[in-house]
């Protein structure tokens, strides 16, 4: 168990997220997979969705939340857990605690989506607002842990957490098969993380490729230089993916078993957002979207290929819209 403050030093290995899937079978969905012939025809490749959106909290946030709160001890769950999230994973900490009874204090930042704010209060989370353009969440979180002797779980970071979101990728490979390419949408890279170890176990021969917002491109600039860069509160409707750089775990993890990074610009990103609502019949929010427009627009050749597309999540602030629809030519 961390200590309040501490990320555990350990990283995770495929034995552990197997050790996940078992912690939270009959708890987490086990999220559909989903296919389209249109877009089948349109790229000249099999796809293959993994409907994260659908799962509890609408995010695969609640795979990782679930598996590192419900190993807590007797003592740390009396206490209590703090996290620092822009939303999904707010919610999906909320809800596990909520499930676990778990009290739960959530550092947010005062412009995130207000959905997302809703929810977690909904989950039964005290809410405490950060201004995201001059706090530091960490440090505010870390402080407000100490004081009042909660245990951290960071949204990404986390040996638990990494090896709870890999369990969508194994599940999909369980589902559908070998694939050729995955597409995973990356901000701090715990889910980037976990499937691409799923991927090297179950299917070494898959691609695994991160994908994040133009404006949030520091996980690709870290994975081109080898070296950890960062960037300031980016401004970018993926705001599931506005995380300042990839954590001490996720960046070595990314660098070892991950085979490429790209970016997807905003506008791209919202038309992929509609085309998907569309077709598919299902709400995914902006992040959510970002492995599908890399798999329908990016320069990687998947003709022919089996593509599996992580679609992270489904929390759409549907106040948004008229500005989405204004910045998308063609929704």
């Amino acid at each position: 168990m961390t200590s309040p403050g501490i990320t555990p030093p350990a990283r995770p290995t495929f034995a552990d997220i197997e050790d996940a899937a078992r912690q939270i079978t009959g708890v987490a969905h086990r999220t559909p997979v989903a296919t389209s012939r249109t877009l089948n025809t349109r790229t000249r490749a099999q796809l293959f969705f993994k409907c994260e959106n659908l799962q509890r909290a609408g995010a695969f946030k609640f795979r990782g939340a679930y598996n590192a709160l419900s190993r807590f001890s007797a003592d740390a769950g009396k206490c209590g857990v703090l996290t620092f999230s822009s939303g999904n994973h707010a919610q999906a900490i909320a809800l596990a605690g909520q499930v676990l009874d778990i009290p739960r204090v959530i550092v947010m930042p005062s412009d995130a989506p207000a959905v997302k704010r809703r929810a977690t209060e909904a989950y039964g989370g005290e809410v405490i607002l950060y201004d995201r353009s001059t706090g530091d969440r960490e440090a505010i979180g870390r402080r407000i842990a100490e004081e009042r002797g909660l245990t951290v779980v960071p949204p990404y970071d986390h040996v638990d957490v990494i090896a709870g979101q890999g369990t969508a990728a194994r599940e999909l490979l369980e589902d559908v098969g070998s694939l050729d390419f995955l597409f995973v949408p990356c901000g701090g890279g715990g889910l980037l993380s976990g499937s691409a170890i799923t991927c090297r176990a179950l299917a070494p021969g898959c691609k695994v490729i991160g994908v994040e917002p133009a404006a949030g491109d520091d996980a690709t600039r870290s994975f081109r230089t080898r070296e950890l860069q960062t960037v300031h509160n980016p401004q970018t409707v993926a705001d599931g993916a506005r995380t300042p750089s990839l954590g001490t775990l996720t960046f070595p993890l990314v660098l070892n078993y991950v085979s490429d990074m790209m970016t997807i610009d905003d506008r791209t990103l919202l038309e992929t957002m509609f085309l998907l609502w569309e077709r598919l019949k299902m709400v995914v929010e902006p992040t959510g979207a970002l492995g599908a427009a890399a798999a329908l627009h990016g320069p990687q050749q998947i003709a022919g290929a089996r593509v599996g597309i992580i679609l992270t999540g489904g929390n759409v602030d549907f106040s948004d819209l008229p500005r989405w629809i204004g910045t998308n030519s063609t929704p």
